[in-house]
């Protein structure tokens, strides 16, 4: 297309200095360049329409995912659990249960029927020392001390019972209908719940079944834990 508009430039300036000598110089040039315009104009590549595509400088165009979520606040999230209320504190639970750190795995009581059930709850965190080997890329608290805060929780129950007494020493004598749902992790808060469905004070022997949740889905259960007190 180059070439051919060349060309005509060049025979359209032969035209004009042979056939209109009579001219002047102004004339002929005004009409060279009348004639340059309209080839070029011919010869053009239109330009593509605009379809309404606007540039932007964000890195990800059009990405609202989660802009239009609505925000609570922690005041909100703490109200939460302005209702539940304490009835056993760590501190309380130091007095009744023998068991000390690492290995004290109920931070509170938060519900409790003497002699019959309690609710409880363990906080999960990664300071925990068992995290470093359970697993080093990702912490899982191990099933057996899931087991094992059920059972201290129990023994919060049982030790305050006839036949026994705060701080005595019971050991586990069977686990029956161990079921694990979903891993526990470090920020989960596991709420426990025990219920003690015999106990025998003479020969110091008790039976419970227990319940553990995170965030209301059920993580373990236990159809049937056995208690000896330690003679």
């Amino acid at each position: 297309q180059n070439k051919q508009f060349y060309w005509i430039v060049i025979v359209q300036f032969c035209i004009i200095y042979s056939e209109k000598r009579t001219l002047t110089i102004k004339m002929k040039v005004s009409i060279l360049l009348s004639y340059i315009l309209a080839s070029t104009s011919a010869f053009s590549t239109p330009k593509a329409p605009q379809l309404g595509i606007s540039s932007s400088t964000r890195l990800y165009e059009g990405d609202t995912d989660g802009a239009d979520e609505p925000t609570v606040g922690a005041e909100a999230i703490s109200a939460l659990t302005k209702d539940v209320k304490t009835i056993f504190s760590s501190e309380d639970i130091d007095k009744i249960l023998p068991h000390r750190y690492p290995f004290a795995l109920v931070d509170k009581v938060i519900e409790y029927e003497a002699g019959k059930r309690a609710v409880g709850v363990k906080t999960v965190t990664k300071n925990e020392p068992h995290f470093n080997g359970h697993f080093p890329e990702r912490p899982i608290m191990p099933g057996v001390l899931q087991v094992e805060a059920l059972a201290q929780l129990a023994g919060i129950i049982c030790l305050q019972m006839e036949g026994a007494s705060p701080g005595s020493v019971f050991f586990f004598a069977g686990v029956n209908g161990v079921k694990w749902k979903k891993p526990v992790i470090p920020g989960d808060v596991l709420v426990m719940e025990v219920e003690v469905t015999k106990w025998k004070a003479k020969f110091g022997i008790a039976k419970a079944t227990g319940r553990g949740y995170v965030d209301g889905a059920l993580a373990v259960e236990v159809k049937e834990m056995t208690f000896a007190l330690a003679k």
